[in-house]
């Protein structure tokens, strides 16, 4: 391989790397990089060591931002951008492909087929070559989509389930009057208020104990569709003139039904869902389409019964009906079509996926892999693909699926950069950029450029540690449970009267391929469960959905922070109460960005941008509220601190530090107080929850679930977090981890398998005891991997 420093020949001869010069985004302090293109280059370091923003926020931005100078100003407005990394020059650099693992939920409209477009095609089969009934029109392909107007079930509009409440759910003690609160659909605050008023002013007793009310009176409250509008005269109230106004009324179903169907808020949304139950819709039967297109099959079969099979199944179905002669060429390059591109998806790993599978349901590593099969299908080369954890939520023998899909993308004549943490996909890499030698500040720096090997020879790498002579996993005496719970039988998605057990005050892992149930089992682990004293389930849902909320909001110490600033002398001099260092409330935040310290600038024939705040500079806050510090900073200063220099800032307070504490404790020591939620990672937003829980005063046992909490870690990161789900245990918990992890697994207590297969194939319980007998058990895929984590013999070998 050419190396970085080598003089070129000429300028006839393309330089092989891509060069980086004076990096300075985020923590990276003006990095100098040369990786080579047309390989698999790995990127690696500890969480918050830069290596993203080395491979996302400077290298796929800076390649993002060539090609957006080249698209017409109009069209660059309808595309969202991000903006010009903070670097001095990159040369070499190809268009580039980013398959980030999204963290937003999708629409429950976005399915497996919609990801991989393979339902276009699908839609398109049925359209050109399905058995039509006789004397029925051909129907265009939209016609086969529940997402369009021509093809949803006009009932259930597409979504293939109905909703419906009854006066049991909507009024459940029906001893209250209205007034006391028997709709307890009914909203809170002025609005419930108003509806109480308008009954009133329409002549319905609202001090009558509900059940008192006459049937048809009681039916009309709840469920008519009418909307009266009547003339409210509010009650006076000391001191508050309250004038007539104009009600409507709104029946509790159909606030309800609108509320669910509209609203933005997953909290209101939660609300009315629990007044409503769901069903398959009556007139499709679940399947989303309307009938005329139900009512046209290929192969024997309507394209709603295909959707539903898993990829592996439908191949073998399409292989077997073929392509009718009377179709023509069009149907059988149509199904050709299918059946290669399944064969990717399958690949992958993901044969178990069936194309009506809504994405809300998948793991985000699932997502990435279905968008990565669907690249490989598009053919381009020459490009950068830059992936962010792509064996995220991988067992290691799928693993071995998607290193060789990273090796045909290399071998198309691509450039495959991978942020990565799994040490299998390290040891396959032919490059290496490893960033540290810590987070945060103390990170940022590239520690070495090269082939694998060469990284034994720099001491300052965290990741040297464990990717050379690392010996297998001692075992630890394993803890005496003190109890166990028992789990089913569990009916729900593949697992089929499935029963385990879960030891109390241990740590079990619950592992197995991908899709074989590992989710769906925690997911029954719940606060009922005989021997539960709470329950603590982690998850990496974001711990908030705007920038508005942050690492400090959620675990209380913004609280501890404001009423510092609310104590010093200066704040009680101007009369400032805490709630005047909040940036969410008018008071104390700049009221130009209302807080936000950014604000959009409107640009003709251009996208809309992003600046800091004309008024206060991104601070957030007033002059007023800056002027006021606390050992000689701001507000706006601490909230730039990162945890591990404000635990030092704030070490008089109890408070603070015992939350700073807990963050340090997860290795969050690199996150800046007011780190908006939006940029955090699925894994780090875990780690915060998991931060909360372990700053709360104990009480009593709790049963902690973490679905994947290694995801995103570097091990040296995992080992961290393992002394702390430990330390639980050792207090008298008990933790459950869905874990593809084998030193993890092999470290746990006890180990729940499932399997053997994802999807149908799995689903049961494979093997369960002690990782040692796991490792040996028959017929398991885990066992392999683990007895190589144990340092014992594989099943079947010695």
């Amino acid at each position: 391989m050419h190396r970085p420093d080598a003089p070129l020949s000429g300028p006839a001869v393309r330089d092989p790397f891509v060069r980086v010069r004076g990096a300075r985004e985020h923590n990276l302090r003006a990095v100098d990089v040369d990786v080579p293109r047309d390989a698999l280059t790995v990127f690696t370091g500890v969480s918050g060591s830069g290596k993203s923003s080395l491979a996302f926020g400077t290298l796929y931005a800076e390649a993002q931002r060539r090609y957006m100078e080249s698209v017409a100003p109009y069209a660059r407005r309808l595309i969202q951008q991000a903006g010009a990394p903070k670097v001095a020059e990159i040369t070499g650099l190809p268009p580039a492909v980013s398959l980030e693992q999204r963290r937003s939920s999708p629409t429950s409209r976005s399915s497996v087929g919609t990801v991989t477009t393979l339902s276009n095609s699908l839609r398109m089969l049925f359209s050109r070559a399905g058995a039509y009934p006789a004397g029925a029109e051909r129907l265009d392909s939209d016609a086969f989509s529940p997402n369009t107007a021509a093809g949803a079930c006009p009932a259930c509009h597409g979504l293939g389930r109905t909703h419906s409440t009854s006066e049991e759910l909507l009024v459940p003690d029906p001893g209250l009057s209205i007034r006391e609160g028997a709709i307890a659909a009914w909203p809170g605050a002025w609005q419930g208020k108003n509806l109480r008023d308008v009954l009133d002013a329409l002549g319905y007793d609202v001090d009558r104990p509900w059940r008192e009310l006459a049937a048809a009176e009681r039916e009309w409250i709840l469920f008519t569709d009418e909307q009266p509008v009547v003339t409210v005269h509010p009650v006076r109230e000391a001191g508050r003139i309250q004038r007539p106004y104009q009600g409507t009324y709104t029946s509790a179903r159909r606030h309800v039904l609108r509320t669910f169907a509209e609203s933005r808020s997953p909290a209101l949304r939660a609300k009315a869902e629990a007044f409503l139950t769901s069903a398959a819709c009556p007139v499709c039967g679940g399947s989303r389409l309307r009938p005329e297109a139900l009512a046209v099959t290929f192969g024997g079969r309507s394209i709603a019964e295909l959707a539903a099979l898993p990829l592996t199944e439908l191949d073998g179905a399409l292989a077997a009906a073929g392509a009718p002669e009377a179709a023509g060429e069009a149907a059988r390059v149509l199904v050709g079509d299918l059946r290669a591109r399944i064969a990717l998806v399958a690949g992958m790993g993901l044969g178990y996926l069936s194309l009506d599978r809504a994405t809300p349901t998948l793991a985000g590593g699932e997502l990435q892999r279905l968008r990565l099969a669907t690249q490989l299908r598009s053919g381009l080369f020459g490009v950068v693909y830059v992936l962010d954890e792509p064996s995220a939520g991988l067992h290691p023998a799928d693993t071995e699926a998607l290193l060789a899909v990273l090796d045909r993308l290399k071998a198309a004549g691509n450039s495959v950069f991978v942020v990565e943490h799994h040490l299998g996909v390290v040891r396959h890499a032919d490059w290496l950029v490893d960033v540290g030698p810590a987070a945060g500040v103390h990170g940022g720096r590239v520690l070495y450029s090269g082939p694998p090997a060469g990284l034994a020879e720099v001491a300052e790498s965290a990741t040297r540690r464990y990717l050379f002579a690392r010996g297998p996993v001692g075992e630890r005496a394993a803890r005496e449970p003190s109890g166990w719970l028992a789990v089913g039988p569990v009916e729900r998605h593949n697992l089929r009267g499935l029963r385990a057990r879960v030891p109390l005050g241990a740590l079990t892992a619950v592992t197995g391929v991908s899709g074989s149930g590992k989710s769906t089992l925690a997911a029954e682990l719940t606060a009922d469960l005989p021997g539960v004293g709470r329950l603590a389930a982690v998850d990496q849902k974001p711990i908030g959905r705007t920038p508005r909320s942050n690492l400090a909001t959620y675990t209380g110490l913004f609280d501890v922070v404001r009423r510092v600033f609310a104590d010093e002398e200066e704040a009680r001099a101007r009369g400032y109460r805490a709630g005047r260092f909040s940036f969410n409330v008018p008071g104390g935040r700049c009221e130009t960005c209302q807080g936000e310290g950014f604000v959009s600038v409107e640009l003709l024939f251009l996208p809309s941008t992003y600046a800091p705040c004309p008024d206060c500079g991104g601070a957030r806050y007033n002059p007023e509220t800056l002027r006021v510090r606390h050992r000689g900073l701001s507000i706006a200063q601490v909230l730039e601190l990162t945890v591990e220099a404000a635990a030092e800032f704030f070490a008089g307070s109890p408070a603070a530090s015992r939350s700073l504490a807990a963050l340090q404790e997860v290795g969050l020591g690199y996150l800046r107080l007011g780190q908006p939620a939006t940029e955090l990672s699925g894994g780090e937003a875990q780690r915060i929850k998991l931060a909360a829980e372990l700053q709360r005063t104990r009480r009593g046992h709790t049963l902690y679930v973490l679905d994947e909490p290694t995801t995103g870690l570097h091990p040296a990161d995992v080992e961290v977090l393992m002394r702390q789900l430990h330390g639980l245990v050792d207090a008298g918990n008990t933790v459950v981890v869905v874990e593809h992890d084998m030193d993890v697994v092999a470290g746990a207590d006890w180990v729940v398998d499932l399997g053997p297969g994802g999807g149908d194939e799995g689903g049961r319980v494979v093997a369960e005891g002690p990782p040692r007998a796991v490792a040996a058990a028959a017929g398991s895929r885990t066992a392999p991997y683990l007895a190589r984590a144990l340092g014992l013999p594989e099943p079947g070998r010695g």
